[in-house]
């Protein structure tokens, strides 16, 4: 992705943020210079995975697929003394998927906190690691039961949310004509770097062109010493 690319999806996520009063930390508003004056708040923030994040899953097609989030809190994985949760508020255009994949670690509530309607679809994971085609899927809807065929979707308008369990395969998108989806995630601690297991993408993270300057670093960018 361009990095002007990357600086107008932040500027989006603001201002749908402020849309619906959710309120971020004063670091989500630093420059590079101030991080680079901040040097132990940015090498907690980027050991810890916080901050923004924005992703086309190496595909160059962002509208298509891909993110962007703000990680606000998050410990580190198998670390004795870290926080054992995790949350994030993120954005999700109209049929913009994030792609099939399920994580080991991680169980995950995902909670429409705004804006239009998310589409999460569904499938469990065979002994063998292959998505099952066959099987009925379990998952509750804000505590209620629903039972889904193989490759189910669950419909999230604002205030709803999914209970994602460990090793459950899913994809999300926002439905379309509803508008960009403001979606909160709240976990056990995330790993982008260990915990995301894909089925059709290769890339987690994206790589960028620095056609100009970068308003907002993004966590793995933020200075480590």
């Amino acid at each position: 992705m361009l990095r002007s690319e990357i600086n107008a999806c932040i500027e989006h996520a603001k201002e749908l943020y402020a849309s619906i009063a959710f309120k971020l930390p004063e670091w989500a508003h630093y420059s590079p210079a101030q991080w680079e004056a901040e040097p132990d708040l940015a090498k907690w923030c980027r050991n810890h995975q916080m901050g923004w994040d924005v992703t086309d899953y190496g595909e160059g097609n962002f509208e298509k697929r891909g993110l962007i989030l703000f990680c606000l809190r998050n410990g580190i994985l198998r670390q004795p003394g870290e926080v054992p949760y995790a949350e994030k508020i993120m954005i999700v255009g109209e049929n913009q998927e994030c792609p099939w994949h399920y994580h080991k670690v991680k169980m995950e509530d995902i909670i429409v906190r705004g804006g239009g309607n998310l589409v999460i679809e569904l499938c469990n994971l065979t002994e063998d690691g292959q998505m099952d085609r066959e099987n009925e899927v379990r998952v509750r809807t804000d505590g209620k039961l629903n039972i889904l065929p193989a490759g189910g979707k669950v419909v999230l308008e604002p205030g709803q949310s999914v209970t994602l369990p460990r090793t459950l395969i899913h994809r999300f998108y926002g439905e379309e004509g509803k508008g960009p989806v403001i979606v909160g995630e709240v976990s056990q601690v995330n790993d982008d770097l260990t915990d995301n297991y894909f089925f059709d993408c290769d890339a987690r993270f994206t790589e960028i062109e620095e056609d100009v300057a970068p308003i907002h670093p993004l966590w793995n960018e933020l200075p480590s010493s």
